[in-house]
């Protein structure tokens, strides 16, 4: 904490933001997208001057990024790209600083992350920008290169081990989940919790080879392949147990006029503590 925060010259963050983004937050994002993409972009000697160009011989990587940038992102004529990198980092900068929103902030560097060839890169930004993200208080983080509300550390740590389970129906339900939890212009938090739901049964399925009974039966089977408390067992079976049961949660989940983000969240770092304990036991 600063000295002028310290005394009460000025005001201390202590309030989360979830649908702004102010400009200490604005330009601490930018400072990070500047080291580690935009100031790594090569200076090349072309008729004895200094030039940032972008093609296939210099600066390859960030050529194919501003081509995706126009194609998928802007979406407009892939002609009007120059290949001057002082152009193009102009015309990003007045999108970020002038006319995106503040969805269209988090929009655009989680574009970027998904979008940019070096994964080397993309992992160091993650990284420094969820850095950036928990100093400026921002309520949202960086999980599996998804950019979603969940603050609590010990929660994002379960969900991201969750989406690296080596069983790609799994891993599918689990980041398909995070996706609809965490769309910032229509969420679906009906359709997140099914998502959890399907990815437990995915696993219980399984490792049980089982694709018959309910997820209740199945966790009941697990005893044969992993060994798990009783109580330990019970406790799963109660909050899992009832999914494809009449008076379950798909049917609570057709009956109940509003799905909230709390009930979303909560089905989903649930099922990804039960994924990691049933995939940490297997190992």
């Amino acid at each position: 904490m600063k000295f002028s925060q310290r005394y009460g010259h000025v005001e201390v963050k202590n309030k989360l933001q979830i649908e702004s983004v102010d400009e200490d937050l604005k330009n601490s994002i930018w400072n990070a997208l500047n080291v580690v993409y935009w100031d790594n972009v090569k200076y090349v000697d072309i008729d004895f001057s200094q030039i940032k160009i972008l093609d296939d011989r210099y600066n390859s990587d960030m050529k194919l990024f501003v081509r995706r940038l126009y194609f998928n992102f802007y979406k407009i004529p892939l002609n009007n790209v120059s290949y001057e990198w002082n152009k193009e980092i102009k015309k990003i900068a007045d999108f970020y600083f002038v006319k995106a929103k503040w969805y269209g902030i988090y929009d655009f560097i989680e574009f970027i992350v998904n979008n940019y060839p070096n994964e080397n890169a993309n992992t160091s930004f993650v990284e420094l920008c969820n850095s950036v993200l928990e100093k400026e208080m921002s309520g949202y983080r960086f999980v599996d290169k998804i950019i979603t509300l969940i603050t609590d550390k010990n929660e994002i740590k379960a969900i991201e081990e969750s989406a690296l389970v080596k069983i790609d129906s799994v891993r599918n339900h689990m980041i398909r989940s995070l996706e609809l939890l965490s769309d910032r212009k229509n969420p679906d938090y009906r359709n997140s919790i099914k998502e959890s739901i399907s990815a437990v049964e995915s696993l219980v399925s399984i490792v049980t080879g089982n694709d018959k009974g309910t997820l209740g039966q199945l966790i009941k089977q697990l005893d044969e392949k992993i060994e798990i408390h009783e109580s330990l067992k019970q406790a799963f079976s109660k909050l899992y147990g009832y999914s494809s049961d009449e008076s379950g949660i798909r049917h609570f989940l057709k009956d109940k006029e509003k799905v909230d983000f709390e009930d979303a969240k909560y089905m989903l770092v649930s099922c990804s503590a039960f994924i990691n304990y049933v995939n940490g036991k297997l190992k």
